[in-house]
């Protein structure tokens, strides 16, 4: 994926999960998610993430996003505490994965 397709993607992705958030008001969990794409999105415009720490932290979230439907589906749409502080846990992990990546002294060509 060269550098136009990435940026192409990420902005997409952000733009898609901006439309998400007016649609629905998640609250701390959907603000989370939104700062962490914002926060991919950024290190892939100014050339700290490659596309492949890219699209590792895509995946990484993508697979948060599941686990959070899937509790959702195993508690009538809500989230309990318990699963508030899961997830929580796990965007604090991402959020880590993603400032070393981005600080990692990688660049793009």
């Amino acid at each position: 994926m060269n550098r136009t397709q990435l940026s192409f993607a990420v902005g997409t992705i952000v733009a898609v999960l901006g439309a998400a958030t007016a649609a629905r008001a998640d609250g701390p969990i959907q603000q989370r998610k939104d700062n962490q794409q914002e926060r991919i999105a950024q290190g892939v415009a100014s050339g700290q993430l490659t596309a492949g720490e890219t699209a590792r932290l895509e995946g990484k979230e993508a697979a948060l996003n599941h686990e959070e439907r899937a509790m959702r589906q195993a508690n009538g749409g809500k989230l309990t505490a318990g699963d508030r502080a899961v997830i929580n846990k796990q965007q604090n992990k991402l959020s880590g994965k993603i400032y070393q990546l981005k600080h990692n002294a990688r660049r793009r060509p």
